[in-house]
């Protein structure tokens, strides 16, 4: 092989890989230049001051609108999709523009330092924040070695409360919380 021809063969090479190998930039706060090739999780922006929004979407079909989402990552993170359900029904009513009072957003209202650490770029996008929120409940269940009560109560009330108190917490809100997203859990298994 000429080495023209050798030229041209690595230069295809190089060039039909290029969307696997680019190179990302940034600029600090400093003016410091960061160059890399490897991707990082774009950051949740944070709001100043959290602003409320009810659950706005009550048509019939929103409980259904996510179906795909959520058997895809039941599917992928092993949680029963009866259970991803119960969260977002008692986590936002099926709305995913939904922004509670301590600014936990989307269907399954992850606050902006859950959604970050679950890598998720636009927690207002239903499928990303779904693939979130049941990667985080994945994540609570390992911990918890599957104790579904405890799960969720750390869902509600974080790990490290759950820990704490060895159980859950003895707050009104999460207490109340694992009642009721074990009853609809109960309630959507029973539907076939």
């Amino acid at each position: 092989m000429s080495r023209a021809a050798q030229a041209v063969a690595l230069a295809t090479l190089l060039f039909g890989m290029s969307a696997q190998a680019d190179i990302q930039t940034s600029v600090d706060e400093n003016g410091v230049v960061s160059i890399t090739n490897s991707r990082k999780p774009k950051r949740v922006a944070e709001a100043a001051a959290p602003s409320i929004a009810m659950p706005s979407d009550r048509s019939p079909e929103r409980r259904s609108r996510y179906d795909a989402a959520i058997a895809e990552a039941s599917l992928l993170y092993q949680i029963p999709q009866p259970l991803i359900r119960a969260v977002i029904k008692v986590e936002s009513d099926f709305d995913p523009r939904a922004v509670s009072p301590a600014n936990a957003q989307g269907l399954m209202q992850l606050i902006p330092e859950t959604a970050q650490r679950m890598l998720i770029s636009d927690v207002f996008e239903p499928r990303q924040n779904i693939l979130g929120g049941t990667r985080y409940l994945r994540i609570l269940a390992n911990l918890f070695s599957g104790d579904l009560q405890l799960t969720v109560a750390a869902y509600n009330a974080g790990e490290g409360a759950v820990m704490r108190y060895g159980g859950i917490p003895p707050y009104a809100e999460t207490q109340a919380y694992v009642g009721r997203v074990i009853g609809y859990y109960q309630e959507y298994r029973a539907v076939p």
